[in-house]
Formats: structure tokens, sequence, C-alpha cells
């Protein structure tokens, strides 16, 4: 709730000071005082629209500050927070600020901190209702008044609708779900094609690992098979030499090694360095001999084979293109492909097992599908039951507040599909007298009518709607006598259950209060700092006399305000009483 706001520079009010208390707060004073800058003050701090004209003339700035008492563990506070704004004293109060300069330019803080006016904007919506003849009035949003018929429709309606949201979000998921997979089913059913493809050629071919370099070098032997016979053959008579050649006639290597050798070790019991070099002539010798043996089978194995050369070609050839299509980065041959057609198979396996899910979403989306009618059609009826009954006690309310004619409908009509709240579209509309066409709220009632209308309804919410604070601005406008009474006892009535916040002219409207503030003018035409002040007993008196007869001290006034303050206590301890008994 509000506990104190400042108004700095705004039309006549210079500084003034206004002190709130919990209950039934009403704003008095004579006309042109400036009561209607409070509630244009209040429209500017939470986030209403920032008027240049409304800077008092001399002033470089208009400012509005105000204290409230919030719950620290709520949103309110948590979005402050996240703001990065503080709350003082013991983590309740939060400060708001709101400034418009003489050029236009408008800010915002909370919590200390600076902040888009969209945020106390945003904040309003929880913090407090104002209805006057130029305010956005929350009930006036759409949104607002589904959510306020869905209030005021119970603890039953509240737990079928968390019911349906339930189901409803589990619909949305799975929905999604479907058609993710559903919106791919040509590319999945591509993807998993190629796949299988590419995994038929790859077990058609069985390459295995290694391979490509097995072939390869396999393939360069044929081809240069003679070459490579005609080395080995004449590395070999070079070490062992054919007595039918003439390539090497005297002797071959191994005779040559054989003799050094002898030579050596005779000479060997003479000097044990020569016997040394006899047995490395000796492994020689050995070495040489299993080279040439080696060289002989080997010239024997080689033979050009076109036929096995062409089979060489043709497998390389595949496994080339093989690696081409599913190798992977860089040279990794055949490996590559071995690696991408164990990942193709995990693939595949996701792709098929994919239709199988699609099938099990689809009985599912059926089924949430199915859930979300049935509770979205409970949700319609009891909206239709909730509606009659509100609009019949507020037409009630209306009678008794001067407008007798009127007659207040809430429409609830289809959506075309179904929503976080149903599938319902929730209109509040207003036909101000016999014959008129029912419209809506806004179009169906003037300024003051339209504040009769709120405190209707707000009476008959009876806090079904959350906002600590309210504030009316008219909503005596055109009214008096025992119309005047209702409204004063229908604003204590509500103030039971919020702060209530009043601006009014009419003496039974402010006898029904529990702190009455008076807005004075000074001499000079400008509310200042003790312009604003919190009446006692004494002070109520000679207020109301001041607006029953015009007099301040008027002895017929005097008694008139004693006796209406006395009938408003009155009344005020009856609905008292009759509140504890009905509790």
């Amino acid at each position: 709730m509000l506990e104190e706001v400042r108004i700095q520079s705004l039309g006549v009010i210079d500084d003034a000071v206004l002190e709130l208390s919990p209950g039934f707060n009403v704003v008095t004073g004579e006309t042109g005082a400036g009561k209607t800058m409070v509630v244009t003050g209040l429209g500017l701090l939470f986030g209403g629209k920032a008027d240049p004209s409304r800077v008092r003339p001399g002033a470089e700035r208009a400012s509005v500050e105000g204290r409230l008492r919030i719950d620290p563990d709520g949103e309110i506070a948590s979005q402050v927070n996240n703001s990065g704004g503080d709350l003082d004293d013991d983590g309740a109060a939060l400060v708001l600020v709101r400034s418009v300069s003489a050029e236009g330019r408008s800010r915002a803080f909370a919590g200390g901190r600076s902040v888009p006016v969209s945020l106390l904007t945003y904040l309003a919506d929880d913090l407090v209702a104002v209805h006057g003849q130029s305010d956005q009035q929350q009930l006036l949003k759409p949104g607002r008044q589904r959510a306020a018929l869905d209030r005021f429709a119970g603890a039953k309606f509240a737990q079928l609708l968390g019911d349906y949201q339930r189901v409803y979000q589990s619909h949305l998921k799975v929905r999604a779900r479907l058609d993710e997979l559903t919106s791919l089913a040509r590319e999945r059913a591509a993807e998993a094609e190629a796949l299988r493809f590419g995994l038929a050629e790859v077990e058609r071919l069985a390459p295995a690992a290694g391979e490509d370099i097995g072939l390869a070098a396999e393939a360069e032997r044929l081809t240069n098979a003679d070459t490579l016979h005609s080395a080995a053959t004449t590395a070999h008579e070079a070490l062992q030499s054919d007595p039918s050649s003439s390539s090497y006639e005297s002797a071959d290597v191994l005779m040559l090694l054989g003799a050094a050798r002898q030579a050596l070790e005779a000479a060997a019991p003479h000097d044990q360095a020569l016997g040394a070099l006899a047995g490395r002539l000796t492994e020689a010798t050995y070495l040489v001999s299993d080279v040439a043996a080696e060289l002989a089978s080997y010239a024997d194995s080689i033979e050009a084979d076109p036929g096995r050369l062409a089979v060489v070609q043709e497998r390389r050839s595949e496994l080339t293109r093989l690696v081409r299509l599913y190798g992977g980065p860089g040279d990794s041959g055949l490996t590559g492909v071995l690696g991408w057609a164990k990942a193709a198979a995990v693939r595949l396996t996701e792709l098929e097992g994919d239709d199988e899910a699609i099938a099990s979403l689809e009985a599912q989306e059926a089924d949430l599908a199915g859930r979300v009618r049935e509770l979205g059609g409970q949700l319609t009826v009891m909206r239709h039951e909730a509606a009659r009954t509100f609009e019949e006690a507020v037409t009630a309310e209306l009678a008794a507040l001067a407008m007798p004619h009127a007659r207040l409908t809430a429409v609830v009509s289809p959506l075309r599909e179904y929503g976080p709240h149903g599938a319902d579209d929730v209109e509040i509309r207003l036909a101000a007298h016999h014959g008129a066409p029912a419209l809506p709220l806004h179009k169906g009632a003037s300024g003051g009518e339209l504040s009769r209308v709120m405190l209707g309804i707000e009476v008959v919410f009876a806090g079904a709607d959350p906002v600590p604070t309210f504030v009316f601005d008219e909503v005596d406008a055109g009214v008096g006598g025992r119309a005047a009474v209702e409204i004063g006892r229908r604003l204590a009535r509500l103030a039971k259950l919020a702060q209530v916040i009043v601006v009014t002219h009419l003496p039974q409207v402010a006898a029904f209060a529990d702190t009455h503030l008076v807005v004075e003018k000074a001499s000079d035409g400008s509310v200042v700092a003790s312009g604003i002040a919190r009446l006692d007993d004494e002070g109520r008196i000679r207020e109301l006399s001041r607006m029953l007869a015009g007099l301040e001290d008027s002895e017929f006034g005097r008694a008139h305000a004693t006796e209406l303050l006395a009938a408003a206590a009155v009344e005020r301890a009856s609905a008292d009483r009759d509140g504890s008994d009905t509790s």
C-alpha cells in the first residue's frame, strides 16, 4: 500500500506531501485547489503519460515520489531487485520516483536505480488501480477483464484452470516435438536413404583397414615387374657369379671374401687386431650369402601378371571412390570410411527410431488435445456461470449508485483456438440506460459514470482483484443525496479489503473515511508543503461544514457535519458487525 506521496512542481502544487493510511483515505478541498493533481501525480508515478504542460510554470521539472509497503518476498520486490534497485528499512519499503521536464523528457527510478518507465507500468498492474476520467483503468484492459472474472469465479475455477494449464503446456511441448519431427520427415527420409546406400556400398566392398596401402604397393610391383626382376638378378650375380656368366669371370664376391678371411686368419696369431677383422669378414660372408639367397628367391617370385594387375587396379579404383565419398577429413583413407560406416549405422538406427517416436507422439498429442478441449469446455461453462452472477451483482450495485437504469453484462465469447487460459474472450459491457446498446466500458459510460461503474465492479469483486490500492477520482460526479451515501458506504466496504484513496467533493462520501486529507492553496494560489493536512475530528467537522454549507464556521453546517459523521460511523459499525457475523 501507499504510505506517502510527495508531489513537486505539478500543476498548482509547488511542494506537498500526502501521508496516507490503510483503509479509506479521502482528499477534499475547494475547487481549483489541486485535488485532481493528486490523482494526476499518482498516474504519473505509476507509468502514466508524461505531459510537460503539467509542469508548474517557472519550474524545470515536475516530480512525484511514492513510498510503498510491499511483500519483501513477492514478485514486486523480485522485479525491483532484478533491475538493480534496493528496498528500504526492513526490505518491505519501496520508493518509486517519476519526473518530467518542461521539455518533455521523462525519467523513472525504482529502489534508487534508474529504470525504464515501462517497469513502473508493469509494477502498477500489481500495486494500484487508478479510476479517473483521464486515466487508463486497469480493468479496461482486455486481459484484465478475463483475469478478474476468473478470480471472481472462485477457488473451484482456479483449481480447474490450474489443471487445464498443466495439460495445455504438456500439449504444447508434445505438439512442438511432433511438428519438429514431421516437418523434417522428408529430410530424414532422404538422409536415411543416403545412409543405407552408403552402408550397402561399404558392405559390398568390405574394405579392410590398411587394404588400400597394401594394394598400392602390389600395384607398384606388378607395374614394374621387369625392372624389379632384372635388378634382383643382376645383384644376385654380382654377389654369387654363375660360371656360365660372362659378367664376373674371375671369382664371385663370396670367394673373394673367403680368401681375404683365410689370409687374415693365418696371420691372426701374431696380432689380435687381424683376428677381429677376420671375424668381421666371416659375418660379412654370412650376410652376403643370405642376401644372395633372398635375391634369388625374390627374382623367382617376380613375374609380369597383367591379369592380376588389372584386378588390383580395379579394386584400388573402387576403394578410392569409397574414400572420396565417405572418407573422413584429411588423408584418413579407408580408416575414415570404416569410421563413417560405424557412425552411419548408429544414425540410421536413430532415424528409424524417429518413425516410432512420431507414432507415439501422435497418440500422445491426440490424447492431450482431447483433454485440452474437455477442460477448456468446463472452463467456458464456469465462466458463463460466473459472468451471470457477476453482471447481476454489479447491475444491482449500479442501481444504488444513482444509475438505476444501467445494466452491465460480461460477454464470454469463443476464441479461434485454445490458449493458456482456455478458449474464451471476456469483455465487460455497459448499457447506460434503457434502449442503449451494450458497449465496451470505455465507450458506454461518461467519465463520472465510468468511475461509479468501476466502484461497483470493485465492490462486487470484493478482493478478487489483488491490487492493494484503489484510487478513485470523480466517482461522485453528478451524484448527491442518498446515492452519495451509498457511494461512501461502498467505498468504506472496499476499504476493509484494500487501501482506498478517493478525491471527492461530496461530504456524504468524505464522512465515511478513516483518514481525511484536505488540500488548501496559499495566498499566491499555489499548494505548498503545509497545504495538504491530515484533519483531526474538529478539522473534519470544519471541512465537512464547508463542503455542506460553504461556510466552515456555520452553526447549521457544523451541526449537519457532526450528524453526518455520526451517521457514517453507525453505518460503518453495522457493516463491521455484518462482516463479522458473516465470517
